[in-house]
């Protein structure tokens, strides 16, 4: 895998339009384009292999508000895209499953609801990415507002058995801010966990993704970039 390959491309939607949101706050937002669809096949065109697709309304309201807007990416793309936001229940997965996501990032409903989360894990094995969203060290649920008692790498642990894909990390702190990735944080688990690692937050520039890139070896997948490829600095 190359440099290029190792850089997922987030399309991240609230009402209707492609944002970034700095330090994950909902009044913080800056909007990259009307329609998502057209951001999504730009990223295509650009090389993108798989596209990081989040619903933040759905995020903040626990369930999936956006669906037809990612169902119209899904069709105009020929990559593979993950999805995450508000999927905290076992037929918002199946829905998204259905129209052809191909990975679905869980956070809030592994936490909350364990039952719920291996139902989903049994019915559609090595398609779930288990969301683990870092504030101050501290695993947050419920769109980054609701921080729980666990590091990250004691949540991740309890899920390293199971049938997922693996995990997204987002250091919420620095999201948006582009002030570098939690290379030491993405490292702890990528060492630490079976399942493949991928790290979010804070890429401000080419170094920061070599930065990540060495660290495939030891189980880093890739790195989603939002904001540093909006505003293409390098």
């Amino acid at each position: 895998m190359g440099l290029k390959d190792f850089v997922i491309p987030a399309v991240d939607i609230k009402d209707g339009k492609a944002v970034r949101l700095f330090l994950g706050k909902a009044d913080q937002v800056t909007v990259y384009g009307d329609n998502p669809v057209d951001v999504a096949k730009k990223w295509e065109e650009k090389g993108a292999k798989h596209l990081h697709i989040v619903d933040l309304d759905g995020a903040f309201e626990g369930k999936p508000k956006n669906y037809r807007i990612v169902k119209e990416i899904v069709k105009s793309v020929n990559i593979p895209v993950e999805f995450g936001g508000g999927l905290r229940s076992f037929e918002a997965v199946k829905t998204m499953i259905n129209i052809g996501v191909e990975r679905v990032v869980i956070g809030s409903l592994a936490y909350e609801n364990r039952e719920e989360f291996e139902k989903i894990v049994s019915n559609f094995p090595n398609k779930v990415v288990v969301g683990i969203d870092a504030k101050d060290e501290k695993v947050a649920i419920k769109g980054w507002v609701e921080k729980t008692q666990y590091t990250p790498l004691e949540f991740a642990q309890q899920f390293d058995s199971m049938d997922i894909w693996g995990f997204l990390y987002t250091d919420v702190n620095r999201d948006g801010a582009l002030v570098g990735p939690n290379i030491e944080g993405t490292k702890e688990l990528a060492q630490n966990l079976k399942h493949p690692v991928i790290a979010s937050g804070g890429v401000s520039s080419v170094e920061d993704i070599k930065k990540l890139y060495q660290l495939k070896d030891l189980g880093v997948y890739g790195v989603v970039v939002g904001k540093a490829l909006y505003e293409k600095v390098n």
